[in-house]
């Protein structure tokens, strides 16, 4: 058995194809109208955080994941109202020192930035039933930093959003996908109980649950290209970006 975990960054109209990262965001009635095909076939979304005990083989059913990068305003406003409405969870994984502030790791690629939730509007998001997970202090790619440092991404981040959101924070998300074995070592003993990557695939029982792949969804992802990466387990391994 295998498990898609999906993979979004922003929930937002689809800017045009001259721009940098226009693939990173999704058109909110696409959005909506995959979501209501999984829910037709009889799927539950869930946040990484109900998904384990699928991932471990303690649990089955026509489950997937949903997952959110960097904490975009528009993921609240756009992406919950319609995981309310279908009573699916998701994992939003936050950058901890840019609450409020705006995706600045993007700057160098000519984008214009786009709002950050707030931690009134973080809190907002765990209200409402969505899982807060982390995506270290800086967005920063933790293989380059040195250890201590690497290691006070992955702890504080932790801490500072449990004191806003008031609940444990289990996930970890790897910014862009950079993570060794040593990285991965230092998210365990940070005290989550998983990181996912950037790497294709369906998650299975026999994988790593700090090495976990997801199946991206692109601005360009049609709804018979959606459902084939979704549910034909033929989404190819290999590493994302």
């Amino acid at each position: 058995m295998s498990i898609p975990i999906l993979m979004y960054h922003q929930i937002a109209p689809v800017p045009p194809r001259s721009q940098p990262l226009w693939t990173l965001n999704v058109d909110p009635a696409r959005f909506r109208l995959q979501m209501r095909w999984m829910q037709r076939l009889g799927y539950r979304g869930c946040s990484v955080r109900e998904l384990l005990p699928y991932l471990r083989g303690e649990k089955t059913g026509k489950v997937f994941g949903i997952t959110f990068d960097d904490g975009f305003a528009n993921v609240l406003n756009n992406a919950m109202p319609v995981l309310c409405d279908l009573g699916f969870t998701a994992t939003c994984y936050f950058v901890a020192q840019r609450l409020g502030g705006h995706n600045d790791w993007d700057a160098h690629y000519g984008v214009a930035p786009t709002p950050l939730m707030q931690p009134r509007e973080l809190s907002a998001w765990a209200a409402l039933g969505g899982e807060v997970g982390s995506h270290t202090l800086d967005h920063c790619h933790l293989s380059r930093l040195p250890p201590g440092e690497a290691q006070r991404q992955i702890a504080e981040s932790k801490q500072r959003l449990e004191d806003v959101c008031g609940t444990a924070v289990e996930s970890f998300c790897y910014p862009y996908g950079d993570a060794t074995a040593g990285v991965q070592g230092m998210v365990r003993a940070a005290g989550y109980s998983n990181g996912t990557m950037t790497h294709r695939g369906r998650a299975r029982a026999s994988d790593d649950l700090f090495d976990l792949p997801r199946v991206a969804v692109a601005g360009f992802t049609g709804t018979a290209k959606f459902l084939y990466k979704c549910l034909s387990g033929v989404e190819d391994r290999r590493r994302g970006t």
